[in-house]
């Protein structure tokens, strides 16, 4: 049986999306998922379950959380295998190593093009390094998130896709229960 990682856009942030954990698991069981573990109040998820496009899978969620808990986001889901190939091909190991809170992983609903690449590049004005691969980005943030102007709705307009990112602690986190 396959087993899927799940992560939610925009939601605990304060007064905005309002998700329990205990909902969000018991909205996934209740879709007829296995094995389902939520991790931290950010809106992660881990679950088992039958072979589905990843595509199918995430609006059969986002529906779901629509539905039943009445929050309207972004589902941004992957494969476990493809999750150990996030953390495999990280091309930052070394701040993976001795900064992961300031190393972000930032799933895409889409895989930009090029030019969307260069965009992005080319409207980087702090000392963020980001390398986009695939469906994902990895971002380093030296100076960390709070301060910096490479939010998510910047990284989102010039890539023209929505997405979410999580530290590097919380993508190894997630890695470990989607191999239990």
């Amino acid at each position: 049986m396959p087993v899927y990682v799940g992560l939610l856009r925009a939601v605990n942030l304060p007064g905005h999306n309002r998700v329990p954990m205990t909902g969000l698991t018991q909205l996934v069981q209740d879709l007829g998922f296995t094995d389902v573990v939520t991790y931290i109040q950010s809106g992660n998820v881990v679950f088992g379950g039958t072979s589905s496009p990843r595509r199918a899978l995430e609006e059969t969620l986002e529906g779901a959380l629509k539905r039943h808990l009445g929050v309207s986001t972004d589902f941004l889901v992957r494969r476990a295998a493809e999750w150990d190939r996030i953390i495999r091909d990280n091309p930052f190991p070394n701040e993976a190593r001795d900064d992961p809170g300031h190393l972000v992983a930032m799933l895409l609903k889409a895989t930009p093009d090029a030019a969307a690449v260069r965009s992005l590049e080319g409207a980087m004005r702090g000392p963020e390094t980001v390398q986009v691969s695939g469906d994902h980005a990895y971002i380093v943030y030296p100076e960390g998130t709070g301060h910096s102007r490479l939010t998510a709705p910047v990284l989102e307009r010039h890539l023209g896709t929505s997405g979410t990112g999580r530290n590097w602690n919380s993508i190894l986190k997630l890695g470990e229960l989607s191999t239990r």
